[in-house]
């Protein structure tokens, strides 16, 4: 029988290839050791042909490494619990030993006579087993800039992943396309593929529509402003973000001209179009078909020889084409994606970039802070060197703390980009500039790690890169660094459990150590009756949102409320999903601490207990991360249908635009009453209910593995 019948010939060809070239060896020379032909070796490198027991054998012993040898072994293994790794994958044993264990609790919980307890506590682990199993068999991770509008990111991207085309004198100059700010239209990915590729997910038309309504407001607004020759208050300004602007403008062939007006000023064919419109709605349908959204269907184009002899400079031109709306065949991106050869190398694991948009105001974005609650994204949250760390980075961590998402701590990493002579601008305690760069680095690093402080965050590693002067190397260690920290936490938390789960199958038959954690888990009964009821919300779901509306632009307001509270940089949703989880934070923490404590004096005061209340703290704590979690989708969700069920609110707060100053006060009465609506109290009634609940099944589970053994 082949035993190519599990994993697949591709996979063990690709496998018995990479085995090959690792040595050195040519494909023909290894042909030649087997006694087989070149093309007979080729079809089964490339998975076209299944290779047999005695064939890989022959094949194995000619490659005569230690990982050779070690292949047919791997290709023995049963795996029941856990999908198979992949052939190469790099903690193969690590996993494997992960398999056994949860395949002898599984033997164990169905023993006769197990007691309800003990299966429920071999459940419980075989469940946690799996779980850190698969963030370590998942290679694919994820490394996500994000900071400030015109810093740089985009520049430090493309400096590190080699993605540059020669520049004026000499200097390179960056395939994504950097400037001062409000550049880059969307999310830009970056991911290896066969070749050179940009693939483009368009944004949806109505909310191509959304865009364009905006810019024609802003058009008819400039007109009447021009026309009745007074200035207009903040509260009465349509601002369209730059780029998207530029883009509109592009696509519909609306862009200023070179030529100049009586004033001096460059011909605008948008407003004289404006200025001709019957309508806004007219208006808004001349410009939508201009654009010619049914002709931009495009949803990819590769590099081809023909196109042009470099491959990075075809990338340049075609991103910038299709970010600026000058590309024919594509629409308004929601998200680019560019594909190459290469990136940032980590050896056998699989790894993206994300250049996210740059942020403009200090509003929490949901797409920022779904990159901080990804397990395998690492985000580095980037500042320019004299304001390092950002107020946009404080305020991330910030609502990260609120919300207790932990992952920040081993996920995050601080980058700051200074421009030529910063750091050496700096001055010592003595008042004396410093002498080299890297010193000033230190001194800023100093105070950085000080302002980190107030988020618990002082142990946050902090680099510096100054694309200008640093070699790309020093930014690629970083990179590599924080993944690799990442995989390590995966890896140590897999370890930690798989020793726990040894030391609970070694005691089994120990009476006397049953007996102590019989006694300890009578003590975590009491503290489970005593604490059974979580606390009262101490405030609204909606005080997260109005905060925000408060605190953002009036444009980015107004953005919101035409999209019915779902615009990019304010969603309602998002943040009534963190109020939600905040509330829950703040009414659980001082339970979750003090079961923490209680377990810690235990575990003094009874060592031979420890892997019983390690696996009881464990469990509430991945217990209570995922109630967080249920609390912030139900709540969106919740929300999220009633706010879409009740277009009176959008309406009246449409027309809340153009009265004068006052207009984010207006909407914000709009909201509260809202909010103070029977039918929205009800949800936060519900959202409290289901907190009790779900506090009451943890406990419950909790208390599971040792009531009554």
């Amino acid at each position: 029988m082949s035993v190519t019948r599990d994993v697949g010939a591709v996979q063990l060809g690709h496998r018995l290839a990479q085995l090959r070239e690792r040595t050195g060896m040519k494909q023909a020379e290894l042909a030649r050791q087997v006694a087989w032909s070149q093309a007979v070796l080729s079809r089964i490198e490339a998975g076209e042909r299944a290779v047999a027991d005695d064939e890989l054998q022959s094949l194995l012993a000619a490659i005569g490494t230690q990982e050779a040898s070690e292949l047919a072994a791997t290709l023995e293994r049963a795996w029941k619990h856990l999908p198979r790794p992949a052939l190469d994958h790099p903690d193969q044993d690590l996993l494997w030993e992960a398999e056994q264990r949860a395949v002898s609790m599984v033997e164990l919980s169905v023993a006769p006579h197990a007691h309800p307890a003990f299966q429920q506590r071999l459940k419980e682990y075989v469940d946690e087993i799996c779980h850190r199993a698969e963030r370590v068999l998942r290679r694919q991770h994820r490394i996500a800039f994000i900071g400030n509008i015109g810093i740089g990111k985009s520049t430090a991207i493309c400096r590190a992943s080699a993605l540059e085309v020669p520049g004026r004198h000499g200097r390179p100059v960056p395939v994504l396309e950097a400037g001062a700010g409000g550049v880059t239209l969307c999310e830009v990915h970056l991911g290896t593929g066969p070749g050179y590729g940009v693939i483009v997910v368009p944004r949806t038309h109505d909310d191509i529509r959304a865009d364009v309504t905006d810019f024609v407001d802003q058009l008819l607004q400039a007109n009447r402003t021009s026309t009745e020759s007074t200035e207009s208050t903040d509260d009465e300004t349509v601002h369209v973000p730059r780029e998207i602007e530029r883009a509109i403008r592009n696509m519909a062939g609306l862009q200023r001209k070179k030529s100049r007006d009586a004033d001096g000023k460059r011909t605008d064919p948008a407003k004289t179009l404006a200025a001709e419109a019957s309508s806004k709605r007219d208006l808004v349908v001349e410009v939508l078909t201009r654009m010619g959204l049914h002709r931009r269907d495009r949803r990819e184009e590769w590099f081809q020889p023909s196109l042009a002899s470099n491959p990075l400079e075809w990338m340049k031109d075609t991103f910038e084409q299709i970010n600026n709306g000058r590309h024919p065949e594509f629409s308004l991106p929601a998200r680019i994606d560019l594909i190459v050869p290469n990136l940032v190398q980590i050896e056998d694991l699989e790894i993206s970039m994300i250049d996210t948009r740059g942020i403009d105001h200090l509003t929490a974005r949901a797409d920022l802070e779904s990159h901080l609650e990804d397990p395998h994204t690492v985000a580095i949250l980037c500042s320019g060197f004299n304001e390092a760390p950002a107020p946009s980075v404080q305020h991330l961590l910030k609502r990260a703390r609120e919300i207790d998402n932990r992952q920040i701590e081993s996920n995050c990493g601080v980058l700051v980009l200074p421009r030529p002579e910063e750091a050496a601008a700096v001055k010592d305690e003595s008042g004396l500039l410093v002498e080299s760069n890297e010193e000033g680095y230190e001194l800023k690093q100093e105070q950085v790690s000080a302002a980190l402080n107030s988020y618990r965050l002082s142990d946050l590693p902090i680099d510096f890169f100054n694309a200008f002067e640093d070699d790309p190397a020093r930014l690629q260690d970083f990179l590599r660094g924080r993944v690799l920290h990442t995989r390590g936490v995966f890896k140590r938390q897999l370890r930690d459990v798989l020793v726990q789960a040894q030391s609970l199958l070694d005691n089994v038959e120990k009476e006397q150590v049953q007996e102590i954690q019989r006694e300890a888990g009578r003590q975590l009964s009491i503290w489970i009756d005593l604490n059974s009821a979580p606390a009262k919300f101490g405030g609204h779901v909606h005080d997260n949102l109005l905060e925000e509306i408060d605190s953002a632009h009036v444009s980015t307001v107004n953005a919101a409320v035409r999209r019915e509270g779902e615009w990019r940089s304010l969603s309602y949703s998002h943040q009534l999903g963190h109020g939600a989880r905040r509330l829950t934070v703040e009414a659980l923490q001082d339970l979750v601490t003090g079961f923490t404590s209680t377990n810690e004096m235990l575990c003094a005061s009874h060592p031979e207990a420890e892997e019983l209340l390690s696996q009881a703290s464990r469990l509430l704590t991945a217990a209570y991360e995922e109630l967080l979690r249920r609390i912030q989708l139900a709540s969106v969700t919740l929300y999220r249908e009633q706010l879409k069920q009740d277009p009176r609110l959008w309406h009246d707060s449409a027309e809340e635009w153009g009265k004068g100053s006052g207009y984010r006060n207006r909407i914000l009465d709009h909201n509260r009453k809202w909010f103070q609506h029977a039918a929205r109290q009800e949800l936060e009634v519900q959202l409290e209910a289901m907190l009790a609940r779900e506090w009451t099944g943890l406990l419950a589970r909790v208390r599971a593995i040792f009531e009554g053994a």
